[in-house]
């Protein structure tokens, strides 16, 4: 049963398909390698096994009957502890919701159980969502799987560890500005963020609403393919996909900026053997995005504050002191301020998409730098600000410019790149995503 914990969800769903894997007996082996595990209350912060073999028990049946319901029917999930499940305790990472029991699952996690999904417990996670760092104090800090001194990447950081340990063979997160995409290139796995509003944010504790979108981590492109159709979002058919004449565009403006040298090293190694691989690849300048970061500071903490401010004047020392910090911006932010910035950020991404129009992606590193080291963050709060603006700087393209993104390892560890998509065109950067996962491995 070893060999599970090492296969990817999809090979487990043809293992259950084909009779050589028992959903009970699967679920049972990740329950009790999550017992077992040292680090395992740092990665769940609470497992659930009851349903989760009550599910694998009706997996089961169906696939002696021939009924599966797809392709992960019987397959186990981890789950972020932001999206609600029913009479479990949904806590956000953070004890301005200790104690927090939702009587209904969230619409995702519905759907993925009516797709025979098996949800084996809620992941630790940053405080309310908003850190890339992945370091939380009050809660717990999961382990980095190249590094246990450094830091795993957040905010869906017990998701990543949950795959990446062998603890699930796919998590569920959020991503507000990279918190999917960070802790998957972290941690060497695929993280997929669909465009916003692709799926419903229904049950999910928001972070910022008009940004948040839900996105699965897995082991490959096929992995979170699948389980995004699952969940009822986008996918695509990736048979056949290839790079031939595929026009890539490496945008020099921010994102390329200030990277350390393994980030740029392995970067130029992805973008040599995309081109052998027969990818066109384009540099030029978008001197307008750094207006976009400037607004985004004013978008985000707005919209943070305005929904977690009662929760936080009710009892403020519940945060870590950099979070606080972070989301108690948004106090100052007026009203006007924020209208102007989003009419001003709808017009920023009009120009993207006509500067990108005819290209298949955008691509850029994951990261621009690799896990620092927990401890001297924990010591130092303006490390810690600036450190976590510099991890979510890159993933944070995606979100800012409305895009679907995927980020995908490759070289040094917790090393990686981003190819980012037009909105809507989901399935069409999987398919892209499945050629360059081809090409680099």
């Amino acid at each position: 049963m070893d060999e599970w914990r090492r296969m990817g969800a999809a090979a487990l769903g043809r293992g259950i398909a084909a009779g050589d894997i028992d959903p009970v007996a699967l679920a049972q082996s990740f329950l009790d390698a999550a017992e077992a595990h040292p680090a395992a209350a740092r990665i769940y912060a609470r497992l659930t096994p009851e349903r989760a073999i009550a599910e694998a028990e009706a997996a089961r049946e169906r696939a002696r009957m021939g009924r599966r319901r797809g392709p992960l029917d019987g397959v186990p999930v981890s789950w972020k502890d932001l999206f609600d499940s029913a009479g479990v305790a949904t806590e956000a990472g953070t004890r301005l919701m200790t104690g927090r029991v939702p009587d209904r699952d969230a619409e995702v996690l519905a759907r993925a159980s009516a797709a025979g999904m098996v949800c084996l417990g809620k992941t630790h996670m940053t405080e309310i969502a908003f850190s890339g760092l992945g370091i939380n104090p009050r809660t717990a800090t999961p382990p980095n799987i190249f590094d246990p001194e450094a830091a795993p990447g957040g905010s869906s950081s017990g998701a990543a560890a949950s795959v990446a340990h062998g603890l699930a063979p796919l998590a569920i997160g959020s991503d507000t500005g990279g918190s999917v995409r960070v802790p998957s290139v972290w941690n060497g796995l695929v993280g997929l963020k669909p465009t916003h509003g692709a799926l419903p944010l229904a049950g999910a504790v928001p972070l910022c609403a008009r940004f948040d979108t839900i996105g699965p981590l897995a082991r490959s492109v096929e992995d979170a393919n699948i389980a995004l159709a699952a969940l009822g979002g986008p996918s695509a058919d990736l048979r056949g996909a290839g790079l031939e004449g595929r026009r890539l565009l490496v945008i020099d403006t921010v994102v390329m900026e200030g990277l350390e040298p393994a980030v740029s090293r392995s970067f130029d190694a992805a973008l040599s053997r995309l081109d052998t691989a027969g990818a066109v690849i384009t540099r030029r300048a978008h001197p307008a995005l750094g207006e976009a970061y400037d607004l985004s500071g004013a978008l985000y903490t707005a919209e943070a504050w305005a929904w977690w401010r009662e929760r936080i004047e009710a009892d403020r020392n519940a945060l870590y002191p950099p979070i606080l910090d972070r989301v108690s911006a948004g106090q100052g932010v007026s009203a006007a301020d924020w209208i102007a910035g989003w009419d001003r950020l709808h017009a920023l991404r009009r120009d993207f998409r006509a500067a990108t129009a005819g290209f298949d992606a955008v691509i850029c590193p994951g990261v621009a730098i690799t896990p620092p080291k927990v401890a001297p963050l924990l010591e130092d709060a303006e490390a810690f600000r600036l450190t976590n603006l510099k991890t979510l700087r890159n993933t944070r393209l995606a979100n800012l410019m409305g895009l679907c993104s995927a980020a995908l390892p490759f070289g040094d560890p917790g090393c990686g790149l981003l190819l980012n998509g037009a909105a809507g065109r989901d399935a069409a950067l999987w398919r892209l995503a499945a050629a360059v996962e081809a090409a680099l491995a």
